[in-house]
């Protein structure tokens, strides 16, 4: 048996829409012949059954086991077939795909005035909506076809397309260049998260400076400058520069509101870029602005013509959701925000398919804060435990490693003593193995440890050493990482002037406000 989620025509099926399912039968039977293909019956038994079971599809006849393997294939190839056929999916991007292949066919046929009139209409909606990979493809058989189909005008014909193509080459060249830097920088940002050290710092700032292209700023069109803006934001992200990454992630929404088309043709770039400036108003506790912002991006992706394809309903729920809860941290309404855990939940099954596992992890440690913020430890630790267990995670060490601390706070919280010790030994193997022991952590674990030989009338004098000591790394160049997971400074305020952490956070956000 297959796992459901390893097979993909199976998790193709079951992610086609009512409409798509209907469209498919309808292109299927467009010629009669077609209405008892082997194909579709094993289209309608896989949207029938809820998992995945080859000996269930072998048990219904429809196909032997030596076939089964080419079977899927074509029907995989016919789905893929229908959905570009569907008018959602028409994309810009593929309208000018389909044209470039209209007139590679009429190339073949010798038709050369024909293919060159829809080549030349491809590759100015193709240079008007930024698609310069494809408009440069289109010069490249323009080229070809005028060295068959000779005219009059061919000298000054072979001039302008060397000079276009250099153009389109050297753009397509930059925006590589920055992309590349772009996603080497996320990489890291994923699997190691901010830099932890001068070392790291220097490594990070040497490789981002040798790797980003000379430019001059007028000379970029929307692409480049969109790739250039979210190099820099990942590496401020990095250096935990927030208001740097501020700046960027500014820079990048400001583009598509310049460009509003763009909002259209990239809602994937918009959706992402918005995000990115709710985290760095997160970062930097600015509220009103992160509300507004958030209310904003809510009225845009909910209107009717924003794009609401499959990609883009996951992304909305994904950083909506996110990012409401982070509303709810920086106000300090944790009560208020626990509604989203249900709405979280039912969205993260819906969307499994389409969601990596790093950001459903990432939603989970975020209910765990919101569950710990009103004093619900044990839901807090039942959260934390599916990320703590979770062995196929080797993304954000960073995330892994919050977990157990916040873990270990809520076990304590929590009255269970006798599950701090061994907590405590894991945690610390743990941070050891992963190099990232730094001084906030040191001082936590060292907290928790001596907790067992305190009296009662001691535990305030403990908690405010270990307050006065923490202080000093809350704008520590790489120690205030550790504030960004979990806010320690209020938990230890809240014990100390035995208030709820809640509290001492929104009384926080309103001074932040005055």
């Amino acid at each position: 048996m297959t796992n459901a989620h390893r097979d993909a025509l199976f998790v193709l099926v079951k992610s086609l829409s009512k409409s798509e399912k209907r469209q498919f039968k309808l292109y299927v039977g467009r010629l009669g012949v077609n209405t008892d293909a082997k194909f579709l019956a094993l289209f309608n038994l896989m949207d029938k059954i809820k998992k995945y079971d080859e000996k269930t599809i072998l048990e219904s006849g429809i196909v032997k086991k030596a076939q089964l393997s080419n079977l899927k294939a074509h029907l995989y190839k016919q789905i893929l077939v229908s959905l570009r056929l569907n008018p959602v999916n028409q994309t810009i991007r593929l309208q000018i795909r389909e044209q470039l292949d209209f007139a590679t066919i009429l190339y073949q046929k010798g038709l050369y005035r024909q293919s060159l009139k829809i080549l030349d209409k491809a590759k100015a909606t193709a240079i008007e909506n930024q698609e310069k990979n494809i408009a440069y493809e289109i010069v490249e058989l323009e080229k070809i076809i005028e060295t068959q189909y000779i005219t009059r005008s061919i000298p000054d014909r072979a001039d302008e397309l060397a000079i276009q193509a250099k153009e389109l080459s050297a753009q397509n060249v930059m925006t590589s260049k920055l992309s590349n830097l772009s996603l080497q920088l996320y990489g890291q940002m994923l699997k190691v998260g901010y830099v932890r050290s001068d070392d790291d710092y220097v490594r990070v700032k040497s490789y981002f400076e040798s790797h980003l292209p000379k430019y001059q700023i007028e000379d970029l069109g929307f692409r480049e400058k969109l790739w250039l803006y979210k190099a820099h934001l990942w590496y401020s992200f990095l250096t935990q520069d927030f208001l740097s990454t501020y700046k960027y992630a500014s820079k990048w929404v400001d583009l598509f509101y310049e460009q509003k088309e763009q909002i259209y043709l990239n809602p994937v770039f918009f959706i992402k870029g918005n995000h990115y400036l709710l985290e760095s108003l997160f970062y930097v506790k600015y509220a009103s602005q992160f509300k507004e912002t958030l209310e904003h991006l809510e009225k845009v992706v909910g209107g009717k013509e924003f794009p609401k394809n499959d990609n883009v309903r996951s992304l909305v729920f994904l950083y909506v959701n996110a990012n409401k809860l982070n509303l709810h941290f920086l106000e300090g309404t944790f009560k208020k925000g626990v509604y989203l855990v249900k709405i979280i939940e039912y969205g993260i099954n819906k969307h499994k398919d389409r969601i990596d596992a790093h950001h459903i992890m990432l939603l989970y440690y975020k209910i765990a804060c919101l569950y710990f913020g009103i004093g619900d430890n044990k839901n807090c630790i039942q959260y934390l435990k599916k990320i703590i267990n979770n062995r196929n995670l080797k993304m954000r060490e960073d995330l892994m490693c919050f977990s157990r601390v916040l873990s270990l706070v809520a076990h304590y919280e929590a009255g269970m003593d006798y599950h701090l010790e061994i907590q405590l030994k894991s945690t610390y193997k743990f941070l050891l193995k992963m190099n990232d022991l730094h001084a906030v952590q040191k001082e936590m674990i060292k907290f928790l440890r001596n907790l067992g030989g305190i009296y009662p009338h001691e535990l305030k004098n403990e908690f405010q050493k270990l307050y006065t000591e923490l202080k000093k790394y809350e704008d520590h160049p790489y120690e205030k990482r550790a504030f960004l997971y979990l806010d320690i400074i209020s938990w230890l305020e809240s014990h100390l002037e035995n208030r709820p952490v809640a509290e001492i956070i929104r009384e926080k956000a309103m001074a932040a406000i005055r």
